[in-house]
């Protein structure tokens, strides 16, 4: 698999006389536009089951009785192309129980359309944070092993994927469940690898506002640790209030259990990036393989867009902010502030993120939560969210 021609397919192509498409589909099955237009009954709205910036994702029946899911890019969207080879770039060259399989792609008459394998019970946040309709009650083993899931594929993506690879999406509604409810991390349209030899990469801010690490969505400095932010976002008003954002269905789980998740998640959300553990840690912490300290805890960095929205130039919604110079260095306050300088929320279910004025950013209340937070979330937070 050509991995190296990613984010260079010009180059590629100029050595290898093939085009950027031919380039990243080399090794993936490719499927007819005919076979997927009736595996998905001519893409009818009724096998829709999730949709996003760049296209829907339809499910579909192939002619050996395969069920897949079908994600259609637009073909109008330079961006969509772009997200489209990223995805064959990376997908098709690993394999871990907790990703996503790719089955194979269409790139007929101008259709980008990428073919995953089906996943039964949707994603996280519809499960824990959908409607009645989609809604499932999970005990707390199950949720605890869809975080302890979850942790293992990043870790697996950050550590032991060759070239590394940084997600930059990670959120509830891209941790998808099959029919056992084991979780698989899927949309890695925004993913960027990450070798071995930089501490950090410069690059425009991508991804799902109310998930970007500050340091990340302020300056654009993407590391590992961003991803590790993202997987523990939560939305609390203060930490006195820890224990209400669990779902009061949850039996036969102690509290010190749910708490340690918790504890976890603000692990993640430490406001400097090198306070956060590894995802590697996170999994030992999750499967209680080395003690917690919670003295070690700081406060929560939270970031606060504070002015208009726009549209960064990867496609991605993002509050414009100002950054201010403190001794010679570039400081994040004040639109970086820690837990106790949240102010009163007029609701209890008020996201920690700022939104901006003028449009909802985050979308539905399915995107206010990572996936740890979204394993103990309750009733009564779902209701206030919508």
């Amino acid at each position: 698999m050509g991995i190296g021609c990613f984010g260079a397919f010009d180059s590629c192509k100029a050595r290898s006389g093939k085009t950027p498409d031919e380039i990243a589909t080399n090794n993936v099955k490719q499927f007819s536009y005919n076979s997927l237009r009736s595996a998905t009954r001519n893409f009818h709205p009724s096998n829709k089951i999730g949709g996003g910036g760049f296209g829907v994702v339809y499910k579909g029946i192939l002619r050996d009785d395969t069920h897949v899911a079908v994600k259609s890019l637009s073909a109008e969207s330079k961006q969509g192309t772009i997200e489209f080879l990223t995805e064959i770039n990376l997908i098709s060259s690993i394999q871990h129980p907790n990703l996503v399989q790719l089955i194979g792609c269409c790139i007929e008459d101008g259709n980008r359309i990428l073919v995953y394998e089906y996943l039964e019970n949707n994603s996280l946040a519809s499960a824990l944070l959908g409607s009645r309709g989609k809604h499932i009650d999970l005990d707390w083993a199950t949720r605890a092993s869809i975080c302890e899931g979850t942790a293992a594929g990043l870790a697996f993506l950050h550590e032991e994927a060759e070239p590394h690879i940084v997600h930059r999406d990670i959120k509830a509604s891209n941790v998808l469940l099959d029919g056992s409810f084991h979780p698989k991390i899927g949309d890695f349209g925004l993913a960027k690898l990450f070798p071995d030899n930089v501490t950090h990469l410069s690059t425009r801010v991508a991804g799902t506002v109310g998930y970007l690490a500050p340091e990340y969505a302020l300056l654009g400095q993407l590391t590992k640790k961003a991803d590790v932010y993202s997987f523990g976002s939560w939305k609390l008003k203060d930490e006195e209030r820890l224990l209400d954002v669990v779902d009061p269905d949850l039996t036969n789980c102690p509290d010190d259990e749910i708490m340690r998740f918790i504890t976890v998640a603000l692990f993640c959300t430490q406001a400097a990036s090198n306070q956060r553990p590894s995802m590697k840690q996170v999994v030992e912490m999750l499967t209680r393989k080395v003690h917690l300290n919670a003295k070690l805890l700081t406060e929560p960095g939270i970031f606060k867009a504070r002015s208009s929205c726009r549209q960064s130039d990867d496609g991605v919604s993002v509050g414009t902010t100002k950054s201010r110079a403190v001794n010679g260095k570039q400081s994040l306050n004040p639109f970086v502030t820690s837990l106790p300088q949240v102010q009163e929320r007029k609701r209890d279910s008020d996201t920690l993120f700022a939104k901006c004025p003028s449009e909802r950013i985050m979308g539905d209340h399915q995107d206010l939560v990572g996936p740890m937070i979204a394993t103990t979330f309750s009733e009564k937070d779902r209701a206030l969210t919508k």
